[in-house]
């Protein structure tokens, strides 16, 4: 049975038609109109509309960032998009004669990697997202965890330094602040604006761009083999790893998969991430040590588990 998996992200809104091995048959994008939760359910339900045009669809699942009640039905708070207490599956139901199913989007991309990615081989897995923020998946015995209130996982919410940077949370030092594309993002300006030799080169490319540093940039010091751009990496990779040690003392996952935009950087993000991770794992030597791996996915993780969860949710499996 084929299924729809939409994943609504802050600048668009990318479908998807996915068979049963998660396969992606036909795709479409448009962009989110961020301010308009009703336009954006119009754009979801045009978009599903469209995907499921002469073919047989049972069920679509849509991914969004944010709080997903427990009831895989409301939309309790986007950081991103006008979203709160947002009745999103009803509001969609009323215009599709199919059944949508809701899930955190972080959620939707860990399950792909879980049934179709670096995690299929494993029962227990975690996925932390390392882009704008840090997202996080948490798989158990092959189940997704969603917790009392359907909002477990947020793992870029773990503390990472007590009274450290202010996050958009409302506390102070989590990891998110420390391990995401943003951090990094603002550790590479301000060794730029530094004095520093370290951030001479990352000093040139803000200025070939008027005086702004982008991500691009980051990521092209990075892949140059720049100094400073390379401790900057390493420093975000000693911050997550060290958070791994702290999942894997509550958790114990067989197995962490990294994905998001910055996990683009392979060994030199992982690398220190690995280090950081067994310097930091309690009773290590005596206990079993779980792997970290990249991402299969890279664009597609969102929409195809979507898919996958909302047909995994209309067979009751």
């Amino acid at each position: 049975m084929h299924a729809i998996g939409i994943d609504i992200g802050g600048t668009k809104i990318a479908g998807a038609l996915v068979s049963p091995s998660g396969e992606i048959v036909r795709e479409l994008r448009v962009p989110t109109p961020a301010t308009d939760p009703d336009a954006i359910a119009d754009a979801v339900v045009g978009l599903i509309q469209e995907l499921s045009d002469g073919v047989e669809v049972g069920a679509a699942g849509v991914a969004a960032a944010g709080f997903v009640d427990a009831a895989r039905a409301n939309i309790v708070y986007a950081p991103n998009l006008s979203w709160r207490n947002e009745p999103f599956k009803a509001k969609l139901e009323s215009k599709l004669d199919i059944p949508v199913f809701i899930d955190n989007d972080a959620n939707a991309a860990g399950w792909a990697e879980y049934r179709f990615g670096a995690g299929r081989s494993y029962r227990h897995m975690v996925m932390l997202t390392i882009g704008t923020g840090v997202g996080g998946a948490i798989i158990t015995d092959g189940r997704l965890l969603r917790g009392g209130f359907g909002v477990a996982a947020e793992l870029g919410h773990i503390r990472h330094i007590p009274n450290g940077r202010l996050c958009g949370c409302g506390r102070h030092g989590c990891i998110e602040q420390y391990g995401s594309g943003t951090a990094l993002l603002r550790s590479a300006i301000e060794l730029a604006t530094s004095e520093s030799d370290k951030g001479a080169r990352l000093s040139e490319l803000m200025h070939e761009n008027q005086g702004e540093l982008t991500g691009a940039q980051v990521y092209q010091a990075i892949q140059e083999g720049d100094p400073g751009a390379l401790e900057l990496l390493r420093d975000l990779g000693i911050a997550l790893g060290k958070t791994i040690a702290t999942i894997a003392a509550v958790l114990d996952p067989e197995i962490v998969v990294i994905g998001g935009g910055v996990s683009a950087a392979g060994d030199l993000l992982l690398g220190p991430m690995r280090e950081a991770y067994l310097g930091s794992l309690s009773a290590r030597g005596f206990r079993p040590e779980l792997k970290i791996e990249t991402a299969q996915f890279v664009n597609d993780a969102g929409v195809v588990g979507a898919a996958d969860l909302a047909r995994q949710e209309l067979t009751g499996r």
